[in-house]
């Protein structure tokens, strides 16, 4: 792309030979152990090349699974550096499949489902008001919200305050403080906004209010440590700052009406939010609906074991009981109040659809998450994959989408829906 094109497009500069910036862990590719030829995972990988060749995401991460082996786990870019603002003097760090990266909203999906834990557990009833666990927050109105509806984003209070300080954000008793005071815009659960962070806040209150232990701690206890994860935290510790991805705001400047979509569900403009999320305060903070950090295969791991019905390793992590009521469609496709696309969302997870949805086509039994519109973590029991694309850019609205679509549909097409027989076999 010439030099005035990538200003243009505000894109990263791009080598002609991408091998030169591409990290493959062949020790953790095994498609010969599921009999995949390899024309189906090199057909995926160039469409991920293709989105890098965009010039949007100075870096990118990939981690797929089939019958649960991971058939890719590959690196693309730079974890630091070669932003499109970076000047060419900073020499960029290359991104590898160890690279911990910033899941952003995917974050939802694992918060959700330490709370479907709490279920299991006997220490929480989705259907109760969140002011049962938590009396403050009943005031204004919001006495009868229950917690399964802040889960699915029904909770009416997708946003805090538009004046509030960004130092709020790593700030949990003041956060709380604010959401206690917080006028719901409604309460009867009808009408789906996305809540982009306030949604992580009142779960990681009701957790920790219940256990008597952070959700750190208890997210180590549950999840991280039982499935072998070297990061897979909420924010990073100080010492491993230098070693996480920074993001970049890349793309064209979002201009209304997209611009205002933008401000409303993240509560600032692209360029705030590149500045706040780079904050060693924001990476260091616990943020439960858009601060977990980790790699790739991790995120791909946490999937795969929903995929397998709560077990990793052969270790329980949780009851299949437990999976199937997370990933349950709640509610019909209905045009989500903040996004303003249609969504259909269970208990915590961005669910797929006939006869195409957020995953592809053919996705209706499909769930996962998408961090910051274009990290896309994801299983689909149907073909039996679990998937995770990682990226450092957060372009809004540009010439990438067609090569993120391509990506979602490539994906779908070479690991297509097993025939029914099959599946249930797989189930059994």
């Amino acid at each position: 792309m010439h030099s005035l094109a990538r200003r243009a497009l505000n894109t990263s500069a791009i080598p002609r030979d991408l091998a030169s910036v591409t990290f493959r862990d062949h020790a953790g590719e095994f498609p010969e152990r599921v009999g995949l030829d390899d024309s189906a995972t090199e057909a995926v990988w160039r469409s991920v090349e293709a989105l890098y060749r965009t010039g949007v995401h100075p870096g990118l991460q990939l981690s797929l699974r089939y019958r649960g082996e991971p058939v890719l786990h590959r690196a693309i870019g730079h974890a630091r550096g070669n932003g499109p603002r970076d000047p060419a003097s900073l020499s960029g760090v290359p991104m590898t499949t160890d690279t911990p990266v910033c899941f952003f909203s995917a974050s939802k999906a694992v918060t959700a489902l330490l709370i479907h834990l709490l279920c299991e557990q006997g220490l929480v009833n989705l259907m109760d008001p969140v002011s049962y666990y938590c009396p403050e927050f009943g005031r204004n109105g919001k006495r009868t919200i229950t917690v399964h509806q802040i889960l699915s984003h029904r909770g009416g209070i997708p946003a805090i305050p538009r004046e509030t300080p960004i130092d709020v954000l790593w700030d949990r008793d003041e956060v709380w403080r604010l959401l206690c005071a917080a006028r719901p815009v409604e309460v009867d659960g009808a009408k789906v906004a996305y809540h982009a962070i306030t949604g992580g806040f009142v779960l990681q209150r009701v957790l920790e209010k219940v256990t008597g232990d952070s959700i750190e701690n208890y997210l180590d206890r549950y999840l991280r440590r039982p499935m072998g994860m070297k990061w897979f935290t909420y924010g990073i510790a100080p010492e491993h700052l230098p070693e996480l991805a920074s993001n970049y705001a890349t793309g064209p400047t979002p201009r209304f009406p997209v611009s205002w979509v933008v401000n409303r569900a993240l509560g600032g403009d692209i360029r705030t939010v590149e500045k706040v999320t780079n904050d060693p305060r924001f990476q260091e903070a616990v943020i439960p609906a858009g601060n977990l950090c980790g790699t790739a295969e991790e995120m791909g791991r946490f999937f795969q074991m929903m995929l397998n019905g709560g077990v990793w390793n052969g270790r329980r992590i949780c009851s299949e009981l437990t999976i199937r009521r997370a990933i349950q469609q709640f509610g019909s496709l209905q045009l989500d109040r903040t996004m303003l696309v249609p969504m259909r969302f269970s208990a915590g997870m961005m669910l797929g659809g006939n006869p195409v949805g957020l995953w592809g086509p053919k996705s209706r039994y499909a769930f996962g998450h998408v961090g910051l519109i274009n990290k896309l973590c994801w299983a689909d029991p149907a073909r039996d994959i679990s998937v995770s694309l990682l990226n450092t850019g957060f372009p809004i609205v540009g010439h990438h989408l067609p090569a993120l679509a391509r990506f979602v549909y490539t994906v779908c097409n070479q690991f297509p829906v097993l025939p029914e027989s099959q599946r249930r076999l797989l189930a059994a």
